[in-house]
C-alpha cells in the first residue's frame, strides 16, 4: 500500500509539472528572443506591444530582421498626441511589400508587427487563395490626432500617438486589387483572404477590428498596439 501511495504521488508531481508547462507555454514566456520571421506564438502580440518603451531596442529588432526604415522626429500636440518612437516603413530589403500612400508612418511596435503580419499571416493567405503575393498594402494612415470614432469626448485614440494603423485594401502581383469595403461579404476567395488575414493580425496586434466589429470598420482593419494600464490586455479580435 505505501509503495502504491509513492506511486502515485510521483505520477501527480509529474501531472502538475506537465501542466505547468502546459501553462507557462500557453500563457506565452516572455524570455525568449522575438523573430519577426517566426510564426507567431502564443506570446509574440504581447512581446511586439511592450516594445513601446523601448524605441532602441524596437528600432534594432527592425533592422535585424532586414525592415527598412527611417526614424522619424518626435511629434507633440498637446497632452494627448504625439509620438517619440515613429518610424516610417521603406520598400526594399527583406520587407518586399510596399505602401500606398508610401509614407506610411507609425509607432515602432506596429511597423515590427506589420513586418511579422506580412511574412506570416498576408503573403502566404494570398499564394494560399491566389497563387500569387500582395505587391502594395493600401492604407488609410497611422497618426491622427482625434478621440476614438472623432468624439468631442471620451478615450484618445491608438492613432493620437502613432500606435495603429487601417488597413483599406491589398493589390496583387497581377494588379488585382481587393478591398475591406467591396470583397469583405461572401465566401469568394478575396473574402476568405481578407478574413484569413484578419486572423492573422490577431496573432500580432493587441486589437484588431474588422467589419464584423461594427459600421465604422465596414472599409478596413484597424490594428493596434495598445496596452492597457501598463499590463497587457486584448480588447478585441474580431
Amino acid at each position: 500500500m505505501a509503495a502504491l501511495r509513492r506511486l502515485l504521488g510521483i505520477a501527480l508531481v509529474a501531472l502538475l509539472l506537465g501542466g505547468a508547462g502546459i501553462l507557462l507555454w500557453a500563457g506565452g514566456r516572455s524570455d525568449g528572443p522575438l523573430d519577426l520571421g517566426a510564426p507567431p506564438g502564443p506570446a509574440t502580440a504581447r512581446k511586439l506591444a511592450a516594445l513601446r518603451p523601448g524605441f532602441a531596442a524596437c528600432q534594432a529588432l527592425l533592422s535585424r530582421s532586414g525592415v527598412r526604415f527611417e526614424t522619424l522626429s518626435a511629434r507633440r500636440e498637446g497632452p494627448s498626441c504625439g509620438f517619440a518612437d515613429g518610424v516610417r516603413l521603406r520598400a526594399g530589403g527583406s520587407r518586399a511589400v510596399g505602401y500606398a500612400p508610401a509614407s506610411l508612418g507609425t509607432s515602432c511596435p506596429v511597423a515590427a508587427a506589420l513586418a511579422a503580419w506580412e511574412w506570416n499571416g498576408v503573403q502566404p493567405a494570398a499564394l494560399r487563395h491566389f497563387g500569387q503575393p500582395v505587391a502594395t498594402i493600401e492604407h488609410l494612415g497611422s497618426y491622427n490626432c482625434r478621440r476614438m470614432y472623432g468624439r468631442d469626448t471620451g478615450s484618445w485614440s491608438e492613432h493620437a500617438t502613432a500606435n495603429a494603423v487601417d488597413i483599406a485594401a491589398f493589390r496583387l502581383a497581377d494588379g488585382t486589387r481587393i478591398s475591406v469595403v467591396n470583397d469583405w461579404k461572401g465566401d469568394a476567395p478575396a473574402a476568405r483572404f481578407l478574413r484569413e488575414a484578419r486572423d492573422g493580425a490577431c496573432a500580432l496586434f493587441a486589437t484588431v477590428l474588422s467589419p464584423d466589429y461594427n459600421e465604422a470598420h465596414r472599409d478596413h482593419l484597424h490594428l493596434d498596439q495598445k496596452v492597457r494600464g501598463g499590463g497587457w490586455g486584448w480588447r478585441a479580435c474580431r
